[in-house]
């Protein structure tokens, strides 16, 4: 047994060689989380529609400012003229060119539109917010899937090792069987059987190479890395669990910051402040104007040669819509059910919030007893190994024998493995459904 732990020691030793090709300094999952929030593709898309809101969020957008414009204007006629008197005479002219130019300073307000101003302006701010919240949650879906990915490479190389150590047993029979095999001990049946569990365990231990790998490219394309291959060495050598989550702190927790509530819930408030929109047209309007103006004029035939004419322009209009063809009742009708729809959908996501809470819950609760179960279990098996391998080499225990105790010891050893990263998954969850997810960003 110490020949078979040193060799093991020594494949662990160079098995971030054999994954990643490379050397590479050990990161951990807040490296990971930090390189994603700074390169994903999505993130980085969400933050620019957010900066779109956030820019749509200004006086001038929902009507509060003014309207200035300046206007110049250049033209003229170029025009023939033949004219038959009374007399019997003709008069005709021909190619007379009249000019004009004409500029203007004009400038334009709302004063009063039913509130519609007003309610437009906090409509803005709304969509801001959830602007906020949209990139929120795109942070928090990124952090989730990258915190699961991370603690299922770190699982997956649990079980490549787990494997090598199986391969390291296997070579030991071998070689106990070879020996006993030349001391006339055992038939060659043994020693050929030894070999054939020794290249099936080799083969796991080959595809399950392959398995991490392939989680190290998608860890790397969650990151936006430019070379989805490059080596990634966890620092973690196992998966740790938080077992103290407790449901009515994560529920309280859920209904206060879960992000899709809190975007639902805005989304109500702007079909509110839809349907005030819509309302407002009800009311009167009242706009201001006023302008300078100055224009310029030059005949050819004319008593005046030149004409220029400056002033200034103002007035008010004070206006009402009277009949749209009903559309205004139309659109309110439809503005009120988009507002009922809206509650229905708050009411919807709540709900199931509320039930994936609880789902997630009951399954953390039950991977924490199994992870008390199986840790009980891999240190029985693991003490009937020691016992079985002794006895194998007395002769008093077959081949078949001690592999059943080391499948035995196998199987143990990956299902306390998946029970760990079934619970670190469950808890991943319940983080980002209380909206704790964030914790997770190193300096939060």
């Amino acid at each position: 047994m110490n020949s078979i732990k040193r060799f093991f020691a020594i494949l662990l030793l160079f098995l971030p060689a054999l994954l990643t090709g490379q050397e590479r300094e050990p990161v951990d999952l807040g490296w990971c989380i930090t390189k994603g929030l700074e390169n994903n593709f999505g993130v980085q898309i969400a933050r620019n529609n957010q900066v779109i809101s956030e820019n749509n969020h200004s006086l001038g957008n929902a009507g509060f400012l003014p309207d200035l414009t300046l206007s110049n204007r250049f033209g003229g006629t170029i025009n023939t003229t033949e004219q038959s008197l009374s007399d019997g005479t003709t008069n005709n002219s021909d190619g007379i060119h009249n000019f004009s130019n004409a500029a203007s300073l004009s400038l334009g307000m709302t004063i009063f539109r039913g509130f519609q101003v007003q309610t437009t302006y906090r409509k803005l701010e709304e969509l801001k917010k959830v602007g906020a919240l949209s990139t929120q949650m795109s942070m928090e879906n990124l952090i989730a899937r990258i915190a699961s990915e991370y603690y299922y490479f770190v699982e997956q190389l649990s079980l490549y090792r787990n494997l090598a150590y199986a391969v390291t047993l296997s070579r030991e029979r071998v070689r106990i069987d070879e020996q006993r095999y030349l001391l006339g001990a055992s038939s060659k049946v043994d020693l050929l059987q030894s070999i054939v569990y020794f290249n099936a365990d080799s083969s796991r231990l080959d595809r399950q190479k392959e398995v991490l790998r392939t989680s190290q490219v998608r860890l790397n394309e969650l990151m936006a890395a430019p070379d989805p291959g490059r080596g990634i060495i966890p620092r973690d050598s196992a998966i740790s669990v938080n077992v103290d989550l407790k449901y009515q702190e994560l529920f309280e927790s859920t209904l206060q910051n879960n992000t899709s509530l809190q975007i639902a819930s805005r989304q109500q408030i702007i079909s509110e402040l839809d349907y005030k929109i819509i309302e407002s047209r009800v009311y009167p309007y009242l706009t201001a104007s006023t302008g300078y103006s100055l224009n310029n004029y030059g005949y050819e035939s004319s008593s005046l040669k030149s004409q220029q004419v400056r002033g200034m322009n103002y007035g008010l209009t004070l206006g009402m819509d009277l009949f749209d063809g009903f559309n205004r009742k139309r659109e309110k009708a439809n503005a009120r059910i988009d507002l009922e729809n809206k509650q229905y959908q708050y009411r919807e996501i709540e709900q199931g919030v509320k039930a994936d809470l609880l789902t997630i819950y009951y399954g953390y609760e039950n991977n924490l007893r199994l992870l008390h179960l199986e840790d009980q279990n891999l240190s029985v098996a693991r003490e009937n190994l020691e016992i079985a391998m002794e006895r194998y080499k007395l002769g008093s225990l077959s081949g078949l024998e001690l592999r059943e105790v080391q499948k035995s010891l196998l199987d143990a050893e990956e299902r306390l493995i998946s029970v760990r990263y079934l619970t670190k998954i469950a808890e991943i969850s319940l983080m980002q459904i209380s909206g704790k997810v964030m914790e997770l960003v190193p300096g939060n």
